[in-house]
Order: C-alpha cells, then structure tokens, then sequence
C-alpha cells in the first residue's frame, strides 16, 4: 500500500509495528523465530490503518485501538501461515515462507499462536459487542477456506460462489476493521455500519485486483510466482470468466498437474478472451459502491483518504 495514503496516522502505525513487534516475543525461541520471520516480508497493514482511520472519524483514542490494530492484524497473519500450508507454498512477498523454513507442523501451530495472543487482546478490551463480531466472523473466514478447498479444480462452479469465497476470504477482515474501528471509539451505530459496508465493498474490490493480479502482474513486484491460482485450481473471477467465453479452456484449467508450459499458456488465452478487463470493471463497480458509503460521512481529511484508498486499488499494480 503506498503510505502516503497514511498520513493521518502515520506515526500512530509506527506504533503499530512496534506493538506487533512486541507481541511476536514468546517464552519459546522457534515460535518467537517464526512468528517474527512473518514481519520481515512486511505488509500493507490494511487492517490496523482502517482501525485507526476509522477511529480517526470519531472520538479518537490511541490507547483504545491499538490492541484492537494489532490483533486484526495478528489474526490476518495467523490465516496467511494456514494458507501457506495449504498451498504448499515457498514464497510469500518475496521471501521464503514459515513453512519452508520450519515445516508444516510448527507453521500450523505458529498460526493458533498468533490467532490465540489476538483473542488475547481483544478480550482486553472489555467489549463483548467487538467480542462476538470477531469470533462469528472467524467461523465464516475457516468456512470460506474449506469451500476454497472443496472447489479447487471445479470449473463449473458459479460466479455467486466466488463471491461468497472472495467474501469470507478477505473482504470480512477488512471490513470488520473499518466497523470496529468505528464502534471501539463509540461511534454512531449508523456510522458504524457505513464502515462495515466501505470495508466489505473495498475488500471485495481488492480481492478480485489480487485475482487479476496474479495472472498479469509482475512476478518481482507481486512476491510470488505468477499463476500461482492456476497452479493450485483456485477459480478466481478472471479464469471463471476465461472458462465461459473460451470453453475449451476449461480443460487446461481443470488439469491438476500443467507444466510451466501450460500455465504460460492458459494465462495468454485468458487474456485473449478479455476476461481481465471484464474483471476490472467488477472491481470497479465495487470500488464505486465503497465510495459511495462515504456520502454518510461528514466531510473531512480522513474522509478523503479513504477516498484515495479506494482510488488506489483500483489502479494499484502489487
């Protein structure tokens, strides 16, 4: 995420760091090790700056978002070493992952690890409104993943199933951040909905530029093998719109095992059938939707920075 879009809250997001930093210190070295080699690769930190741009809108307290900006992002990190599991994968954001360091058994429980010290520090905070959103949204979020499971391969799935993936893969985290962002500071309940809606729409938007992405984006600057989706049999909004315009796709795509070759050639004819740019204009539309929540908004700075946020994905290239 280009920082500049995080002026507002720039030096609170140090802190942020600093706290994530802090939270990665155990009793035991490998998990401290492990947990800690997960902050080298970075991150936008979406979560925590839509905690505290949220909070920004309202009734601003540091003291009271950070335990919230920090476990979002900690329960976002504990997902990504789950999927690294799952995907078998080797990289992620251009270095090596916590499974190909120290295997799949000490990744997985570096992920319940990170994903206990959050409910941690949620449970700090005395709410049990913010409590229950986060527990409801995580069974949604594992639910999402064994769908994602369930229907790799399937070239007949629907576009509504992608939707409903897409959803509980990450537009719920993000737009949970926004809305408990919001309520953490007290905000009006309508306000509070305003963001849980901007959240999901912009998470929405940005998993499908994520999708388009990874079949047309630099390999450099995205992190990790291009293609990767059409490796694994993960059906993504473009490939789905590919297989439809470009039937005899469908079966290069449903093929579990594609040489480089293949890949190579799967992503030209995807291309070919205009299916990223079809994509695009999905994301788009979402993009305008999440703008448009912010009419309830009193106009402000951080009003417009989640403005720019938005104008942002909608053009970003990683």
């Amino acid at each position: 995420m280009a920082f500049h879009l995080f002026q507002e809250i720039e030096e609170d997001l140090r802190s942020v760091e600093a706290e994530l930093n802090k939270q990665m210190e155990t009793t035991h070295p490998t998990i401290t090790a492990a947990s800690s080699h997960l902050l080298l690769g970075g991150g936008k930190r979406l979560r925590p700056a839509f905690v505290l741009l949220a909070g920004k809108l309202y009734n601003y307290q540091l003291n009271r978002l950070l335990p919230l900006a920090v476990a979002l992002e900690m329960v976002h990190m504990a997902t990504l070493v789950h999927d690294d599991v799952i995907d078998e994968s080797k990289t992620r954001r251009g270095i090596a992952t916590v499974r190909a360091r120290w295997g799949n058994k000490i990744s997985i429980h570096t992920g319940d690890h990170l994903f206990a010290r959050a409910l941690i520090l949620i449970a700090e905070l005395g709410d049990s409104r913010i409590t229950q959103l986060l527990a409801k949204a995580s069974v949604q979020m594992c639910e999402g993943e064994i769908q994602q499971m369930e229907s790799t391969f399937n070239v007949n799935q629907s576009f509504r199933d992608y939707l409903y993936r897409i959803n509980r893969k990450t537009a719920l985290l993000l737009s949970l951040s926004c809305q408990l962002g919001a309520m953490a500071v007290q905000a009006e309940p309508r306000a509070a909905r305003t963001m849980k809606w901007y959240g999901h729409h912009l998470g929405m938007a940005f998993q499908i530029t994520d999708d388009i992405l990874d079949l047309v984006a630099n390999e450099e600057e995205l992190g990790k093998p291009v293609g990767s989706d059409l490796r694994q049999g993960i059906m993504t909004l473009p490939i789905l719109t590919a297989t439809v315009r470009d039937p005899l796709l469908k079966d290069l795509v449903h093929q579990k095992e594609k040489t480089e070759e293949e890949v190579k050639e799967a992503i030209e004819r995807i291309v070919k059938t205009g299916a990223i740019e079809e994509s695009k204009k999905v994301a788009l539309l979402y993009l305008q939707k999440a703008k448009k929540e912010l009419d309830h908004l009193p106009d402000s700075s951080v009003k417009e920075s989640f403005h720019k946020i938005a104008d942002f994905i909608a053009q970003r290239n990683y």
